[in-house]
Protein backbone atom coordinates (compact mmCIF):
# COMPACT_ATOMS: atom_id res chain seq x y z
CA UNK A 1 0.00 0.00 0.00
CA UNK A 2 1.34 3.64 -1.01
CA UNK A 3 -0.35 5.68 1.39
CA UNK A 4 -0.94 3.21 4.48
CA UNK A 5 -0.99 6.75 6.76
CA UNK A 6 -3.61 8.50 4.65
CA UNK A 7 -5.44 5.20 4.68
CA UNK A 8 -5.67 4.90 8.47
CA UNK A 9 -6.41 8.23 8.84
CA UNK A 10 -9.61 7.89 6.23
CA UNK A 11 -10.47 4.76 8.49
CA UNK A 12 -10.25 6.42 11.80
CA UNK A 13 -12.30 9.71 10.61
CA UNK A 14 -15.02 7.14 8.70
CA UNK A 15 -15.30 5.54 12.12
CA UNK A 16 -15.75 8.63 14.35
CA UNK A 17 -18.29 10.14 11.56
CA UNK A 18 -20.78 7.36 12.03
CA UNK A 19 -20.70 7.21 16.06
CA UNK A 20 -21.88 10.23 15.65
CA UNK A 21 -24.10 10.17 12.76
CA UNK A 22 -25.61 6.85 13.75
CA UNK A 23 -27.36 8.02 16.95
CA UNK A 24 -28.82 11.95 15.01
CA UNK A 25 -30.25 9.57 12.66
CA UNK A 26 -32.12 6.67 14.22
CA UNK A 27 -32.94 8.74 17.50
CA UNK A 28 -34.99 11.80 16.68
CA UNK A 29 -36.91 12.28 19.43
CA UNK A 30 -36.21 11.81 23.35
CA UNK A 31 -35.80 8.48 25.12
CA UNK A 32 -38.42 7.64 27.38
CA UNK A 33 -37.93 4.58 28.23
CA UNK A 34 -37.10 4.80 32.24
CA UNK A 35 -34.13 1.96 31.91
CA UNK A 36 -32.55 3.65 28.73
CA UNK A 37 -32.44 6.60 29.94
CA UNK A 38 -30.62 5.81 33.34
CA UNK A 39 -28.16 3.37 31.52
CA UNK A 40 -27.20 6.24 29.69
CA UNK A 41 -26.96 8.33 32.63
CA UNK A 42 -23.85 6.17 34.21
CA UNK A 43 -22.18 6.13 30.77
CA UNK A 44 -19.76 9.08 31.24
CA UNK A 45 -19.28 7.73 34.98
CA UNK A 46 -18.42 4.05 34.06
CA UNK A 47 -16.21 5.16 31.50
CA UNK A 48 -14.18 7.56 33.49
CA UNK A 49 -13.59 4.61 36.13
CA UNK A 50 -12.82 2.22 33.43
CA UNK A 51 -9.81 4.26 32.91
CA UNK A 52 -8.90 5.60 35.99
CA UNK A 53 -9.10 2.88 38.10
CA UNK A 54 -6.11 0.83 36.42
CA UNK A 55 -3.96 3.82 36.27
CA UNK A 56 -4.64 4.23 40.09
CA UNK A 57 -3.36 0.99 41.12
CA UNK A 58 -0.35 0.87 38.46
CA UNK A 59 1.04 3.92 38.67
CA UNK A 60 3.57 3.40 41.61
CA UNK A 61 6.20 1.03 41.86
CA UNK A 62 4.18 -1.13 44.21
CA UNK A 63 0.51 -2.10 43.35
CA UNK A 64 0.07 -1.96 47.56
CA UNK A 65 0.82 1.64 47.54
CA UNK A 66 -1.74 2.52 44.38
CA UNK A 67 -4.40 0.41 46.18
CA UNK A 68 -4.02 2.55 49.42
CA UNK A 69 -4.63 5.63 47.28
CA UNK A 70 -7.31 4.25 46.19
CA UNK A 71 -8.98 3.26 49.54
CA UNK A 72 -7.61 6.66 51.15
CA UNK A 73 -9.46 8.66 47.86
CA UNK A 74 -12.77 6.85 48.31
CA UNK A 75 -12.46 7.25 51.91
CA UNK A 76 -11.92 10.95 51.64
CA UNK A 77 -14.29 11.84 48.47
CA UNK A 78 -16.97 10.09 51.01
CA UNK A 79 -16.34 11.58 53.87
CA UNK A 80 -15.70 15.53 51.99
CA UNK A 81 -16.41 15.13 48.71
CA UNK A 82 -13.80 18.10 47.64
CA UNK A 83 -11.35 16.96 45.03
CA UNK A 84 -8.29 19.02 46.25
CA UNK A 85 -8.79 17.51 49.51
CA UNK A 86 -9.32 13.84 47.99
CA UNK A 87 -6.28 14.30 45.49
CA UNK A 88 -3.89 15.71 48.59
CA UNK A 89 -5.41 12.45 50.92
CA UNK A 90 -4.27 10.32 47.67
CA UNK A 91 -0.67 11.80 47.35
CA UNK A 92 0.02 11.78 51.37
CA UNK A 93 -1.28 7.87 51.09
CA UNK A 94 1.12 7.23 48.47
CA UNK A 95 4.28 8.87 49.81
CA UNK A 96 3.53 7.76 53.40
CA UNK A 97 3.02 3.79 52.23
CA UNK A 98 5.87 4.40 50.09
CA UNK A 99 8.26 5.22 53.11
CA UNK A 100 6.87 2.06 55.13
CA UNK A 101 7.03 -0.30 51.98
CA UNK A 102 10.42 0.49 50.80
Amino acid sequence: MKYPIAFSLAVMIVSIYLVRLIPMLLLRRNITNVWVRSFLHYVPYVTLAVMTFPAIVLATDHMASGIIALLAGLVTAYISGDLFIVAISCCAAVYLSGLIIH
